[in-house]
C-alpha cells in the first residue's frame, strides 16, 4: 500500500516537471492527453507516486528527476503576449527568452498592454506559490492615468470596488508623481485578480495611459532593460520573494521599497476655488484614450492632422495666389503710371533750343 506522504497530485507533478503550468496541466488532463500507467486520466485531484507510477503527456514520458529548474526575470515590453504561444501570431514573452534551452512558462498575468517584471520558470510548485492568494505575495505596480487625482478620488481607489460579484481592493495606493495633466500612482496588490487594477480604474472612470509592474515582494525590475532578462538561482529567488521552501513567509521583511516619495493629492475644495489647474482623472474626455477606443481615436487624430495639413496647404495656395494678384496689380499700376507720364511728356510743347535772329 502506498504511503500518503509519497503521493502527489497529478497536475502538480506535471507542472513540477516543467511540462506545463498547473492550470495548463489541468487542461491537458481534461482533454485526455495524460495517462498514468498506460490508462487515460480525466479526473482532477488524482494522486500518483512519482517513484512508481509512469506518467505520459501526449505520448511523452514525464520525469521530474531529469529537469533542471530555471528562474528567469524578464522586463516585458508593451504589446507582447504573456503566453508560451499565440494563435494569432503576435509576439510573446518567449520570443525574448530564446537563449533559455529549457521549457519555461510565464508565472501569473501581465496583460498585452502592460509592461514590467515577469517571472518565467519550469518550477510549477514555486509558480503556484507566487500566484495563489493564500501565500499573500505582494506585487507592486506603477500606473499613469490621465488627469488629476483628487483626495476624494484617491479615497475611492483605496476603498476598492465590487466588479462581477467580487471585491477588488488594493493593499495600498499612493500618488508618486503629478504631471501637468496626468498622474502616476503606485498600487500594491496581494490577491492579483484578473485585470484588477484596470477594472478598478475603469469602474471609477479613470483612463490608464501606462501600467508597469516594478516588483514582486523584494524582487524588483532593477536595472534590467526593457525586453531583456536575468536568471536567478532558486535560493536567490526565494530570498528576494521573502519565502521559505514550503511557501511560508520569512521573518525578515525584504518587501520592495520605492525611492519615489509620496505626493499629496489635490484637495477638492482647492479645485473648486481654482487654486489647482487641470482636468479631473475621472472626466469623460479621457475615455477616448482607452484601449477599446484607442484605434478610433488615433484614426480621428490622423484624419484631423491630414485635414489640417490640407487646410494649411490650401491656405498657402490662396496666399500665393493673392500675392501673385497683388504683384500683377502693382506691376500694372506701375506700367500705367509710366505710360501716363510718357503721354504727358509727349503732349507738352517743345522749346526751341536756338533763338531766331
Amino acid at each position: 500500500m502506498k504511503k500518503s506522504s509519497e503521493l502527489v497530485r497529478l497536475q502538480k507533478f506535471i507542472s513540477e516537471a516543467g511540462v506545463a503550468s498547473r492550470r495548463k496541466a489541468e487542461e491537458l488532463i481534461a482533454a485526455g492527453l495524460v495517462t498514468v500507467n498506460g490508462e487515460t486520466v480525466r479526473e482532477m485531484g488524482i494522486k500518483i507516486n512519482p517513484a512508481i507510477d509512469v506518467v505520459e503527456v501526449d505520448g511523452s514520458m514525464v520525469d521530474c528527476s531529469t529537469v533542471e529548474k530555471v528562474y528567469v526575470v524578464l522586463n516585458k515590453p508593451k504589446a507582447v503576449m504573456t503566453t508560451a504561444d499565440d494563435p494569432e501570431g503576435r509576439e510573446t514573452v518567449m520570443d525574448f527568452c530564446k537563449e533559455i534551452s529549457q521549457r519555461i512558462y510565464p508565472v501569473g498575468r501581465l496583460d498585452y498592454h502592460s509592461e514590467g517584471l515577469l517571472i518565467l520558470t519550469n518550477d510549477g510548485d514555486l509558480a503556484y506559490k507566487i500566484t495563489h492568494p493564500k501565500f499573500e505575495i505582494e506585487k507592486v505596480y506603477e500606473v499613469k492615468v490621465f488627469g488629476i487625482v483628487s483626495d476624494e478620488l484617491l479615497r475611492k481607489i483605496k476603498s476598492g470596488i465590487i466588479s462581477q460579484g467580487e471585491k477588488l481592493k488594493p493593499k495600498s495606493v499612493r500618488i508618486i508623481k503629478k504631471l501637468e495633466n496626468k498622474t502616476w500612482l503606485e498600487f500594491r496588490l496581494i490577491e492579483g485578480k484578473n485585470r484588477e487594477i484596470r477594472r478598478i480604474c475603469e469602474n471609477l472612470g479613470l483612463t490608464i495611459d501606462k501600467l508597469k509592474r516594478v516588483a514582486i515582494e523584494g524582487l524588483s525590475i532593477g536595472k534590467i532593460s526593457l525586453g531583456r532578462f536575468q536568471t536567478f538561482t532558486k535560493r536567490k529567488m526565494l530570498d528576494l520573494l521573502n519565502m521559505n521552501e514550503d511557501g511560508s513567509r520569512r521573518k525578515s521583511d525584504k518587501t520592495f521599497v520605492s525611492a519615489k516619495r509620496t505626493v499629496k493629492a489635490v484637495k477638492d475644495k482647492d479645485r473648486e476655488r481654482k487654486f489647482e489647474k487641470g482636468v479631473s482623472a475621472d472626466d469623460e474626455k479621457f475615455v477616448k484614450y482607452r484601449k477599446e477606443n484607442y484605434k478610433d481615436t488615433i484614426q480621428k487624430h490622423k484624419e484631423y492632422a491630414e485635414n489640417e495639413k490640407i487646410k494649411e496647404e490650401l491656405q498657402k495656395k490662396i496666399e500665393r495666389e493673392e500675392a501673385l494678384k497683388e504683384h500683377r496689380r502693382r506691376s500694372k499700376a506701375k506700367a500705367e503710371r509710366k505710360e501716363k507720364r510718357k503721354q504727358n511728356m509727349n503732349s507738352m510743347p517743345r522749346k526751341n533750343s536756338k533763338k531766331k535772329k
